[in-house]
C-alpha cells in the first residue's frame, strides 16, 4: 500500500478510540504499519481488524502506558513484528474535570500518571528505537488545554501543559543529538470524542455527555466541533517527511478556540 508514510511503523496509544482510533486508521491507509495499544482489548482489536480488512498492516497491544516495562515490552514486540519504529504517537490520555478544592490527591496522580508520565516512558523508550532505524517522528498529544487554562479543569490543564513543554525540551535535545528525531505537540479544540463525558462530569450543573455541537456554536470561531479525522490529518503530516523541517512545534486544531 503506497502513501505518504509507506514503508513507515507507527505506535499509537490510546488506539482503541476517538482521536487515537483516527490516527491509527489514518497512518495505515497512507501505508503505515501500525501497532494499536490500549486498554480497551476488544475495541483495539476491531480497529485492526478493520486497518487488516482495508489492505493494511495493522497489530494490537495490550498496553498500560504507566507502567514501564509495558513500555519496554510494546516496543521491543513492535520490532520483531514489525523491523523497526518510525512514529510514535503519544495519544493515551484521560480528563478528569472537578473543582481544585474537591480534587483528590489520587485523582490528581492518576491524571498525571496517564497523562504525563505515560508521554515521558513512551518518548524515553521510542528514542533508542528510532536512533538505531535512522530516525523517527514522536508526535505528543497534548491540547488547547495546555495552551490556556480552564475551571475546573486545572489538573487536565497541567498534565497538558506539561505535555507541550516536555515536547520542546526532548525535541531540542535530539535535535542537538543532530539524531534525525523531530518531536511535536498536536493541540486538539473541541473534538467529538468519548473523553468529554469525564471532562465536563466535573462542570457546575453540566450533565454528561455535553452538547458538543451547542458549545462548539458558542465558544469556536468556526462555530462547529471537530471530528478525529481533523486531527489525523494533522498527525499524519508531522509524521510523514512532508515535515522534516518542523520540530519542537506545537500544532493546533481547534477552529480558532485558542484564539479567544
Amino acid at each position: 500500500m503506497a502513501g505518504r508514510v509507506a514503508g513507515k511503523v507507527a505506535l499509537v496509544t490510546g488506539g482503541a478510540s476517538g482521536i487515537g482510533r483516527g490516527c491509527a486508521e489514518r497512518l495505515a491507509q497512507e501505508g503505515a504499519a501500525v501497532v494499536v495499544t490500549d486498554l480497551q482489548d476488544h475495541l483495539g482489536e476491531e480497529v485492526v481488524a478493520g486497518i487488516v480488512a482495508a489492505g493494511g498492516q495493522a497489530h494490537y497491544i495490550h498496553h498500560d502506558v504507566t507502567d514501564e516495562q509495558a513500555w519496554i515490552d510494546a516496543i521491543a514486540e513492535t520490532r520483531q513484528r514489525f523491523g523497526r519504529l518510525d512514529i510514535l504517537v503519544n495519544n493515551a490520555g484521560i480528563g478528569l474535570g472537578g473543582s481544585i478544592l474537591e480534587m483528590t490527591l489520587e485523582t490528581w496522580r492518576r491524571q498525571t500518571a496517564v497523562n504525563l508520565d505515560g508521554v515521558f516512558l513512551g518518548v524515553k523508550h521510542a528514542i533508542p528505537a528510532m536512533r538505531e532505524g535512522g530516525g523517527g517522528s514522536i508526535i505528543n498529544m497534548s491540547s488547547v488545554a495546555g495552551l490556556k487554562g480552564a475551571p475546573t479543569l486545572a489538573g487536565y490543564c497541567a498534565t497538558k501543559g506539561g505535555v507541550r513543554l516536555f515536547t520542546k525540551a526532548v525535541a531540542m535535545e535530539c535535535a542537538t543529538a543532530k539524531d534525525g528525531i523531530r518531536v511535536n505537540s498536536v493541540h486538539p479544540g473541541i473534538i467529538e470524542t468519548p473523553i468529554w463525558t469525564t471532562v465536563m462530569g466535573g462542570q457546575p450543573g453540566v450533565n454528561a455527555p455535553p452538547d458538543l455541537d451547542a458549545m462548539s456554536e458558542l465558544a469556536v470561531p468556526l462555530g462547529v466541533k471537530g471530528v478525529p479525522a481533523d486531527i489525523a490529518n494533522g498527525v499524519l503530516w508531522l509524521a510523514s517527511d512532508e515535515s522534516r523541517y518542523v520540530t519542537g512545534a506545537e500544532l493546533v486544531i481547534d477552529g480558532g478556540l485558542s484564539v479567544r
